[in-house]
This record gives C-alpha cells, structure tokens and sequence, in this order.
C-alpha cells in the first residue's frame, strides 16, 4: 500500500511538473508571436512613412518643374489677365503673394500690350490688398504698360482697394461696386454665461491682453481704442481711393465713403467706375490686343494633391500614434 501511494504521489508530481512545462512553453510562444508581430507592424509602419515622404518629395519636385509661365512658346500681341476671385486673405488664391506674382510674370512679358485684373471677391483683408496696390504702382511704372479693372459680380471692400488704383475700372450694369469702409466682427457671450451660472477663467499679464475675448466684457478704453484703428484703417483705404479716382469722384455722393455699395451703372454716375465693359471689350476696344492669356496662378494637381495628401498623412500618423502599444 505505501507503495502504491508512493507511485500515485510520483505520477501527480510528473504530471504538475509537465503542466507546468506546457504553460511555460505556451506563455513563450505567445511572448515571440506577440513580439514577432509587433516588430512586423512597426516594419510595415516604418515602410508606409518612407514611402509617404517619397511621394510627397516627387509631388514637390513635379511642383517645382511645372509652375511656369502659360507657355514657352511665343504668344503674339496679347491682353494678359489676372483673376482676383474670392476672398483677398493670406494663403488664399487671392493672396497678395498670388496676385503679385501673377501680374509680374504678366508684365514682363514682351507681348502683353496691357493688364486686366479681373475681379469678382466682396474683399478681405486690407493688408494683402495694400501689398498688392504697392506692387500695382510699382509695376505700371517698372513696365510702362496700362493696368485695367474689370469686374464682374462683386468688387468690393478690400477687392475695391486694389480697382481704385487701376488706369480704369470697367464694370457690368449689375455689378455690385465700393463698399469703402471697414469693420472687426466678432461675438459676445457674456450676458448668456451669467444666466447659465458660467464663469469665464481667463488669465492675463497686461490688463488689456484679452482684449476682444468673446467672453469677457468690452469697457469702453477698449472699444475706443478698436474704433480708432478702424477708423485709421478706413482713412487709408479713402486716401488710396481719392488719390486713384481722382477728379473723376462726385465727392458730393451722400454716403461715398460710408460703406455703401452701389450696382455698375450707378457706380460709373459716381465716378467709382469708369464705364461698362467687360474682360474681352476691354482687351478688343482699349488695349487693342484681343487675345487673352490668362497668367494667374492656381494650384496646379501636384499642389492640390500634396494639401490633401498632408492633411490625410497628418490625420494617419495621429490615428496612429493614438493607437500603437506604448511602454509603461
């Protein structure tokens, strides 16, 4: 009987010690594939980056060899255009950086008998629209060659900035034109936190750093000091306008310089506008070039597929990051 009860003590002990060896191997196993897999992932990872990087470095090399001007080839005796369309921001199409380039590549052509800017944006930013009215006086003068307006839907505000300083401004019967003012927008949300019990916690060095934070109240040192910024702000924009238009302003127009806009026919009555006309009339009747090139610049498919590939590798690499084992 000890024997046997020996034996049976022996066997339990084998088979404790052989399943202890099977969960040690198994939980090795798993260690490697799991190890094994990471580095596998971190591989194909490491692959994807490099890959991204080439072809954004193949779409920038593309970019770089294809902005150019319209074409290589001669073009004749022409009317050269450039559009300014849209808003007038930094980093927009109508960019000051655009524009200018645009106009210069225009102008230094040999061919081009004269400029149109062709204008349909309801403005933006005084900034960009004073860097492009600098760069129009300096080239009319650099270039000898005319500078039109022309506008088409809106040209207005900001847009309006730039047409004042052009040799004429031609528009539509329709057109919506001046808008000779300034403004700063924004939001108040202080009255609305007071009711829903909210309080704003918000730290500055300098008494007026939050100045125009939406959630905190405007005193009236404050709005002042907005106002006469804007109102020196809207004194140059008058200034470029008198100096553009000349004698050609019914200084006597009630509101002129309020704000207000007015449709194409009126403008002309005014003095904004010269008179009615179009890009190909302008071209056909005034610059005596009736072929139009159009030499503004755009994104060409390298540079708009770069943004979207930049703002879709941006949004990978985040998701990425946020779901790869991390160490602790």
């Amino acid at each position: 009987m000890p024997d046997n009860a020996s034996s049976a003590a022996a066997g339990a002990a084998r088979s404790s010690a052989s399943a202890s060896s099977d969960w040690e191997r198994s939980a090795l196993e798993k260690l490697l594939f799991s190890t094994l897999k990471e580095q596998r992932r971190a591989r194909h990872w490491r692959i994807f980056f490099r890959s991204a990087w080439l072809v954004v470095l193949v779409a920038l090399v593309w970019l770089g060899f294809s902005r150019a001007a319209p074409s290589a080839d001669k073009l004749g005796p022409h009317t050269a255009v450039v559009q300014i369309r849209g808003e007038i921001a930094y980093g927009a199409d109508a960019s000051a950086e655009y524009i200018i380039g645009s106009m210069k590549t225009a102008l230094q052509d040999e061919d081009t008998k004269g400029l149109v800017l062709l204008i349909n944006s309801p403005g933006g930013s005084p900034v960009q629209a004073g860097l492009i009215v600098d760069a129009i006086k300096r080239m009319r003068t650099k270039y000898n060659k005319p500078i039109y307006a022309v506008a088409e839907e809106s040209c207005t505000s900001a847009a309006y900035y730039i047409a004042s300083v052009a040799d004429q401004i031609f528009v539509d019967k329709a057109s919506l034109v001046g808008s000779v003012g300034v403004l700063m927008d924004g939001f108040g949300f202080t009255g609305l936190m007071d009711k829903l019990g909210i309080e704003r916690r918000l730290l500055v060095s300098g008494e007026n750093k939050g100045f125009l934070d939406s959630f905190s109240p405007m005193n009236s040192d404050q709005r002042a000091h907005a106002q006469e910024m804007l109102d020196q702000i809207h004194q140059q924009f008058i200034d470029v306008v008198k100096t553009g238009r000349g004698d050609r302003l019914k200084l006597d127009t009630p509101g002129l310089f309020s704000g207000l806009f007015w449709t194409g026919q009126r403008a002309v009555d005014i003095g904004l506008a010269d008179q009615l006309g179009s890009v190909d009339s302008v071209a056909r009747d005034v610059i005596k070039a009736k072929d139009l090139v159009d030499y503004t610049r755009r994104d060409n498919m390298a540079e708009r597929l770069a943004k979207k590939f930049g703002a879709a590798f941006a949004e990978v690499t985040v998701h990425t990051l946020s779901t790869m084992p991390a160490l602790h």
